[in-house]
Formats: C-alpha cells, sequence, structure tokens
C-alpha cells in the first residue's frame, strides 16, 4: 500500500497574550538511568491555546540527528513551534531537530517549544520516545546483534498441506494487522517506528484479538548503508526490529517481518519515485541488495520458528514488460527484466537466499499486480525444498480483483493448494463495508488477513485502522476490530 504523507501541515497561530504561567510537573525519571529524559512543561495557558516546552536529555550514544515523538490524549494540537521541526499526525506529535541542533551526545540536552490549542482537559502527555526509545524509564538492556531473539508464547509455524499449523499440528490462521512506519521513517531521516511500538502499544494491538503482526522493513536501513543516517541504520535498526519481534512473540503474535522498500532506480509505468534508494514501492526487489538482506533477516531469525518473512510488499513488473509471460518470468527468477533498469532477485533467488542461512522460517511470497493477481502463481511457483511456502495476497476496494467472482476463480484454486495469507485488505471509504465482504470470504473459506494499517494516519489519505495508539479505532477499523473480537472471543 502507498503511504499518506508522513506528518500534516501546521498552521500558524494569532497571537494571543499569555494568561499566568501554569507550570505542569515536569515528567521525570527514576530508578537507574534511563536512556533518555524528557521534562515537559505548561509555560502559560489561557483559554483555548497553551505554550509547551520540553527539555530533552540523551543518556544513550550520541546522536547526529534526534526525533521526539509522544501523544496528546485530551484532543490537544500543535499550532507553531520553535528550535524543532513539529508535526502532529492524529494524537501523535513529532520534534525533529533542525539542522544546527541535531548533534545531541552523550549527557547533553536540547529544548523546544510550541504553541498548541486545548480545551476541556490538558493532561501532560504520559510517554515520549527519542528515536523510537521510551524515556523516563529505567534503561532495559537490549539484546546484543549476535544474540537470537527469543519466541516465549508466539506458535511456531509450519506448512501442513494448504493450512499453517503450530507444533501440535493445529490449524492457525493469521489475523491481524500491518504496523508500518519502519519502512519509510529511518530512509527519511526521522527515526525508526512511526509512533511507539513499546509494551502498552502491542498489547492495544493484542486488545483486538489479533494474533498477527506484519512489520514492513527497508532494505538499505537493515543493511546499513551509507545514504541512512547511522543512528537509524545497521545495529540500531537491526536490535530495534528485534525488541519488537520479542514484544509482539511476548503477546502472543505472530511477527511477519516483511520487505516493503528497495533498491533500484525505477521510472517507467507506475513509478512511485525516481530515486535509486529505498524510498518508494519499487516494481521489484533488487540483485544487489535484497538477497543480502533475507540472509541477515533470516540468519538473525532462524532460530525463532514463529517469525514469517514475507519476500517483497507489492511486485508489480506487469506494469514494466509487455506480456504476462515476462512479467511472471521476471518475478520468479529475476535477473535482467524488460522495463527495469537494474538487475532484479526474482522470488527463487530470495527464498535461496533464506534456505541458504539454514532457515526453515515460513515464506509468503505476493503475486503481480501489487499483489493482487494470483491467477499464475502456482505456475511460477518458487521451489521451497522446507516445503514451507505460502501465497500472499492484497486487496483494496480499488483493485482489480476485488469481487467474490475473482476470488472464486483465482484465489480459491491457489488456496486449494497452499495457505493463503491476505497480507494488506483494506479501503480508502472511511468506512468498513469492502472489508466486511473481504472478511466473510476469507472466513468461509478458512483464510488469513491482516488490516492495513496500524497507524494514526487520516483515514481519507490511506486506510487507517486507528486514531490513537491506543487502539481507538476510526470509522474504518471499527470493521475489522469488531470482527476479530466476534471471531476470537
Amino acid at each position: 500500500m502507498r503511504h499518506p504523507p508522513r506528518s500534516v501541515l501546521l498552521a500558524v497561530v494569532g497571537a494571543a497574550a499569555l494568561v499566568g504561567a501554569a507550570l505542569v510537573p515536569v515528567v521525570s525519571a527514576s530508578g537507574a538511568t534511563p536512556a533518555c529524559t524528557v521534562e515537559y512543561s505548561v509555560t502559560g495557558q489561557w483559554d483555548t491555546g497553551f505554550q509547551g516546552a520540553v527539555k530533552i536529555t540523551n543518556n544513550m550514544a550520541a546522536l547526529s540527528g534526534w526525533t521526539l515523538t509522544f501523544d496528546f490524549a485530551n484532543g490537544q494540537k500543535v499550532t507553531q513551534g520553535w528550535s524543532a521541526k513539529w508535526s502532529q499526525s492524529g494524537t501523535t506529535v513529532t520534534a525533529a531537530n533542525e539542522n544546527w541542533n541535531g548533534a545531541l551526545g552523550t549527557g547533553a540536552s536540547v529544548s523546544a517549544g510550541f504553541l498548541g490549542s486545548w480545551s476541556g482537559s490538558n493532561a501532560v502527555p504520559a510517554t515520549f520516545r527519542l528515536n523510537g526509545t521510551t524515556c523516563n524509564t529505567d534503561t532495559e538492556p537490549s539484546p546484543t546483534p549476535t544474540e537470537p531473539p527469543g519466541n516465549t508464547t508466539a506458535p511456531a509455524l509450519h506448512v501442513s498441506g494448504n493450512k499453517l499449523v503450530d507444533a501440535d499440528g493445529r490449524t492457525r490462521r493469521l489475523l491481524g494487522v500491518n504496523r508500518s512506519g519502519g519502512e519509510f521513517m529511518c530512509v527519511q531521516g526521522y527515526g525508526i517506528w512511526d509512533g511507539p511500538v513499546d509494551d502498552a502499544a502491542i498489547k492495544a494491538i493484542a486488545d483486538w484479538k489479533a494474533d498477527t503482526v506484519r512489520i514492513p522493513l527497508n532494505e538499505e536501513c537493515w543493511l546499513g548503508l551509507s545514504n541512512v543516517k547511522p543512528e537509524y541504520a545497521g545495529a540500531n535498526y537491526v536490535n530495534a526490529v528485534k525488541d519488537l519481534v520479542a514484544r509482539v512473540e511476548a503477546h502472543g503474535l505472530t511477527p511477519v517481518l516483511e520487505l516493503h522498500w528497495s533498491y533500484g532506480q525505477y521510472t517507467g509505468n507506475s513509478a512511485g519515485c525516481s530515486d535509486v534508494h529505498a524510498t518508494c514501492q519499487k516494481p521489484m526487489p533488487d540483485m544487489q541488495y535484497t538477497p543480502s538482506f533475507w540472509s541477515s533477516v533470516a540468519g538473525t531469525f532462524k532460530s525463532d520458528p514463529a517469525a514469517v518473512f514475507d519476500l517483497f510488499n507489492e511486485p508489480y513488473s506487469d506494469r514494466a514488460t509487455s506480456t504476462s509471460t515476462q512479467a511472471w518470468q521476471c518475478w520468479k527468477d529475476g535477473g535482467t527484466c524488460p522495463g527495469i533498469s537494474y538487475e532484479v532477485a526474482g522470488m527463487q533467488d530470495l527464498v535461496d537466499a533464506i534456505r541458504g542461512t539454514g532457515a526453515t522460517n515460513v515464506i509468503m511470497a505476493g503475486g503481480l499486480a501489487y499483489s493482487n493477481d494470483l491467477s499464475q502463481w502456482l505456475t511460477y511457483k518458487p521451489t521451497d525444498p522446507t516445503g514451507n511456502l505460502v501465497a500472499a495476497y492484497h486487496v483494496y476496494n480499488f483493485n482489480t480483483c476485488a469481487s467474490e467472482s475473482c476470488w472464486n476463480s483465482t484465489l480459491a484454486p491457489v488456496a486449494a493448494q497452499v495457505p493463503l495469507v491476505a497480507g494488506e485488505i483494506g479501503e480508502n471509504t472511511c468506512s468498513h463495508g469492502f472489508v466486511d465482504q473481504v472478511m466473510k470470504w476469507f472466513d468461509d473459506q478458512n483464510l488469513s488477513y491482516l488490516g492495513w494499517t496500524w497507524n494514526t494516519w487520516d483515514c481519507s489519505a490511506g486506510p487507517s485502522l486507528i486514531s490513537s495508539f491506543d487502539g481507538t479505532p476510526t470509522a474504518y477499523g471499527i470493521g475489522l476490530r469488531d470482527h476479530l473480537r466476534a471471531i476470537n472471543p
């Protein structure tokens, strides 16, 4: 799915006289030294507005750039700010460094301020995050890059016939949400995650009775390429992903690690951008970096049979080539593909890269037309020596294959032979009439589906399930939440 703008534009507030200078008690740490501290204060407040300030202290390794995020609980809105680039999306406020104050050494502090609006109540935000790390809490050790992530309660999965089953042979469906952010925040220089991913944030997903979280990733950030800020790349990025996977599994949820954005310049039909770097959806993964990405991811998680690998978000080689046969051949075998200027890594290349590490994890492979076309998936199915291959499908109300008749003719034959997971379902109507139809058909076939997306974006700009990371649903998200709770009481 393509993404809406990361943040909304801020309107400039008119001049207003401060009434008093009420100080809100600062949020401070207790116990051992936290990774970072944030002091938040209201330095002035009037009938409908207020002036706020934050002081950020970094106790981690030195940062060359910083991003602070927090959530308002009472509908407050940032209207103007200084000493940081301030933005707000839903309840989530983001303050990113200016060019002149990005360096933040160990023990160093930086301050920034803003004007905001309020009505009824003006509570202090509960949680602050600096570059994705929760501040004002005791430091918790992260696993070392060589330490395999643990698996506590999430089920170990493998393929049996056309079903996903756990270690006891019980059929499992993947029913849950996508958690976007890891594919774009890092490469755009803002952080690693778009909003909180702490234990409370994952518990909110579990409270919807979801059992799966799909986590989009960026290959340049994972591999630590030079175009990504080092604080959001390489070991920092990998450890952040490992930490999130551990939290997801601790709540009994299946993590699906998915390559979303990749390297390679494409300017042909339906190009998302002209950038060679991994800043948008490309038609196919690239041979230069993607096999290395999957070898590294698989090596990291091969001891965790709960983790599922989704090879590539939404292939669309069919938009570049002139024939369907060329497109599907490119999809499977890669190489020099018509209409694509870079060397392509085919799905077989990526399966081989993963299996070459000894990993036996379940692998998902999406079809053509942004994973909406599975018409020849069985014909070009990659060879997997472990037999743990799953067909992935995406469907939105604006797709070509978005009707029961198409599902019956193209999806049902695939689902009869291999497990089928709808890695993304959604609609751009701020409602849930279409996804209700999707879920009913997939329920009737005993198949899996994941809603796009657990982010606080405007649902009219992109299908956003929530308006707050506490799990408050949008009008669209209500459909998925209520349905999951009904079938998983």
